[in-house]
């Protein structure tokens, strides 16, 4: 079955501008809408071809895109939002992407699709909403990222404040005596999440006078077990002097820890592994993670009740910074003359 997608790669052009052909706005070249007319009328392409929600004048759908299919994180939240949701008159529609992906371009889509009263984004590029959110005209709540910059009139933020919680794990990870620190983060130019925890890290080397050399002591990681093992193999390879590692998730952490063990490298006798987010399975691993620790569930339920306010009471639009705790497990140890020591 054609999709818009499948549109926009045989056409040559973007999502968006397939939707505002579809749509039959001005704001196209004529090259583009002939094109795309072209191929709509070829495969005879009928938009919103589910019945169901072509039938529908007003949807109780409350869409969920979740960008990264193996954020733990994201999954603590979504299972939030599920609940707060079910307690409503609402349902909730989840959809997974690529954490490499464009989400508001599949927003697009969703919108066009589904029809649902409002949206909720887990992950997102701030440069992904500069150059596509207009095309979106439903109330809309970015979860875990800030979006007070974006200043559009129908988007909410509720999100830790990343950078400053980065800093605070390498000022932890200093504190304990380690200045040689590798980090596992995600490619920055498509993570905004990755690239502020980066920045954060930074201004914890700069307030302590130590000199960060990315090209050797930073290794890109999705967010995934088995990304990192490989990703830890790789910086170990290159830095085999470090003596902590921050990885910028914990499902990194853990895999990387997994990493080390297999490598013959005692953790954290040997190398500190410090992870981020906080989730359940940090406080039952061994060693028990520290970790910088997000209050997912808050993050969640104020997600849902600010989009439910904009929704039914056109409230205006709200962005919140949620506190975030850092959480000493086992994983770190202090050096002492050079040393890991307890």
């Amino acid at each position: 079955m054609m999709t818009i997608k499948d549109i926009a790669k045989e056409s040559g052009y973007s999502v968006s501008t397939v939707s505002r052909v579809l749509n039959n706005r001005r704001d196209v070249s004529p090259e583009a809408k002939k094109r795309i007319e072209e191929i709509v009328a070829e495969h005879h392409f009928v938009p919103n071809n589910n019945a169901k929600h072509l039938k529908q004048n007003v949807s109780k759908t409350i869409a969920v895109l979740v960008k990264g299919t193996s954020n733990m994180l994201f999954a603590s939240i979504v299972e939030e939002i599920q609940k707060k949701i079910e307690k409503t008159r609402y349902t909730a529609s989840i959809t997974y992407i690529d954490e490499d992906d464009n989400e508001v371009e599949e927003a697009v889509i969703v919108c066009r699709e589904r029809k649902p009263m409002g949206m909720l984004f887990l992950g997102g590029n701030p440069q992904s909403f500069e150059e596509t959110f207009q095309e979106i005209n439903v109330p809309c709540v970015l979860v875990t990222n800030q979006g007070n910059a974006l200043k559009f009139d129908n988007l909410s933020s509720v999100a830790t404040d990343d950078e400053k919680a980065a800093e605070c794990a390498i000022d932890f990870l200093i504190e304990q005596g380690h200045t040689r620190i590798g980090i596992l983060g995600g490619v920055r130019s498509l993570s905004h999440t990755s690239n502020q925890r980066y920045l954060g890290c930074l201004k914890s080397f700069a307030k302590h006078d130590i000199v960060f050399d990315e090209a050797v002591y930073y290794e890109t990681a999705r967010f995934s077990y088995d990304n990192a093992y490989y990703a830890m193999q790789r910086l170990y390879k290159r830095a085999g002097d470090i003596t902590a590692v921050f990885a910028m998730s914990d499902v990194t952490a853990i895999g990387a820890i997994r990493a080390l063990i297999d490598m013959g490298i005692k953790v954290p006798e040997e190398i500190s592994v410090m992870g981020f987010d906080g989730i359940a399975l940090a406080k039952y691993y061994n060693p028990k993670l520290t970790t910088i620790q997000q209050q997912y569930s808050t993050l969640a339920s104020r997600s849902v009740e600010i989009l439910l306010n904009y929704i039914e009471l056109s409230t205006s639009p709200v962005h919140e910074v949620i506190p975030f705790g850092l959480i000493q497990g086992e994983s770190v140890k202090k050096i002492i003359g050079g040393t890991q020591n307890a």
